[in-house]
């Protein structure tokens, strides 16, 4: 068998599948695995008669692999990463390539592609979205690092990346360092405020509607025939319509407490550092965190008392009003990571492709559906668009959805049940949209009590003033802005 055209570490199912994915492109793929066992077990069953070579080292990996080499890590993100990079170095010459397709935190990138480049070699750290089906039938693919290893790699991750409707592949260079990773973690969080959202009309339908899980299936495979149109609503229709062998609904058998990894606190936090407003993400990672404490909300349940009224409106109407809320509250979630993005382009000097971004998500991921191609459209026509609610296109979306969006808040106030990431993305559209905030006030506070002075609206902007407030206080200030 000839050299291999690029090694994979790391046999778990992603591992495999993407393998599997490649050979299936035509590509040759020699793979390892710390546990040497599951080399066997991989080569005598899945990988059986393909073009596929299992080494039981890492120096027999590397000495199968064309030049410049390629060995990409499906191992878990952390010090695994960090270990296998060492492992793999002695093993290379100048110009070779190591690839991170795991779930690593952009920073831990950055890093690892600067030392990874000061041994003389390349390094790429890119996200995989799609899931096991994703890697093994086409996933969405965000690569970042060595800009010089972007040539050597393209044809391999063009190929079995998922394609658009038109043929374009759900793939492209993000940018340097960290880029790729940071645009994967934007991905997590836009899921994470994706499927919360989808929870929270549900749990409207559920609670306020007293809708069955089969007249929710049937609204939700409607929903998919239009702008909703996407693999979240898609399989949330295939859930509320499944039943176990016994003929149970298998939703209502399933404990109301969310996991999480982590990648949506990453988005989170990555927004409070940058000084953006992300707070439908947020809202979503702290939903999880609320779910996550079952015993003390069944405690709470008895104890502290709310509304709890009927819905005495239109059902029907009330239905479709959801639509339009869970619409444009998604716009408000796109518009928000968009802006993350862009935040984080200029304070790491990354050239982001936002329509690019936009079309990598297209297919294969998470978070894929129809949805996309507007948000490329938009950036297509002006590059520069500062916020998604700025483009003609999303600016009318949101106005025809407005009326029924504020509808639904409020009926959720009115029968206690939570909406927080509908209502935070309600609350930032009318605080986007708002000339004046009540931030004058907060400044003054913060002038009273701390002398961190404020700008005035009849003077130049960057021109500070303090008073001493109760006569008490000097003229000395403090710093003004930390944001």
């Amino acid at each position: 068998m000839s050299k291999a055209d690029i090694g994979l570490i790391g046999l778990a199912v992603m591992g495999e599948n993407l393998i599997l994915n490649m050979e299936s492109k035509g590509f040759t793929v020699a793979c390892f695995n710390r546990t040497v066992s599951k080399v066997d077990d991989f080569m005598n069953g899945r990988a059986k008669g393909k073009n596929i070579i299992g080494c039981h080292s890492i120096q027999e990996l590397c000495a199968n692999l064309a030049t410049p080499r390629k060995v990409m890590l499906m191992v878990k993100a952390g010090q695994a990463v960090d270990d296998f990079i060492e492992l793999v170095l002695p093993h290379l010459e100048n110009g070779d390539i190591i690839i991170d397709g795991g779930n690593s935190h952009f920073p831990d990138t950055t890093r690892r592609t600067k030392y990874v480049e000061s041994k003389g070699k390349l390094y790429i750290g890119t996200g995989v979205s799609g899931g096991e089906e994703g890697a093994l039938k086409g996933p969405s693919i965000m690569p970042g690092g060595s800009s010089a290893a972007w040539p050597a790699v393209k044809p391999i991750f063009q190929k079995i990346a998922a394609q658009t409707d038109k043929g374009e592949p759900c793939c492209d260079w993000v940018g340097e360092n960290g880029a790729g990773h940071f645009v994967k973690m934007v991905h997590n969080g836009i899921e994470y405020g994706d499927m919360q959202m989808i929870c929270e009309t549900y749990q409207m339908m559920k609670q306020g509607l007293g809708m069955s899980n089969q007249e929710m299936h049937e609204v939700f495979a409607d929903w998919n025939k239009g702008e909703l149109d996407s693999y979240l609503i898609e399989i949330t229709r295939d859930i509320l319509g499944y039943k176990d062998e016994q003929g149970n609904e298998v939703i209502d058998l399933i404990l109301d407490t969310a996991g999480q990894k982590g990648t949506g606190k990453w988005t989170a936090v990555a927004a409070l550092d940058a000084g953006q407003p992300l707070t439908l993400i947020g809202e979503a990672v702290f939903a999880r965190c609320l779910s996550a404490m079952k015993e003390e909300r069944v405690e709470a349940s008895k104890i502290l008392g709310g509304p709890g009224k009927p819905f005495k409106g239109d059902k029907k109407k009330m239905i479709d009003d959801l639509r339009k809320a869970l619409y444009a509250s998604k716009i408000i979630s796109y518009a928000q990571g968009y802006q993350l993005m862009r935040a984080a382009a200029k304070e790491y000097g990354w050239n982001l492709n936002y329509g690019g971004i936009a079309l990598m998500w297209r297919g294969g991921c998470i978070i894929r559906s129809v949805f996309l191609g507007k948000i490329k459209d938009a950036f297509k026509k002006n590059p520069e668009l500062a916020n998604l609610l700025l483009d003609p296109f999303f600016k009318g979306a949101v106005k025809k959805a407005q009326f029924s969006w504020r509808r639904v808040v409020r009926a959720a106030v009115d029968m206690g049940i939570p909406m927080p990431t509908i209502g935070t993305a309600l609350a930032y559209f009318d605080g986007y949209r708002a000339e004046r905030l009540p931030a004058n006030l907060l400044q003054a506070q913060r002038d009273y009590f701390g002398a961190h002075t404020y700008e005035r609206v009849d003077k130049p902007r960057g021109e500070f003033f303090h008073t001493n407030w109760t006569g008490r206080g000097g003229s000395t200030s403090a710093s003004t802005y930390i944001v």
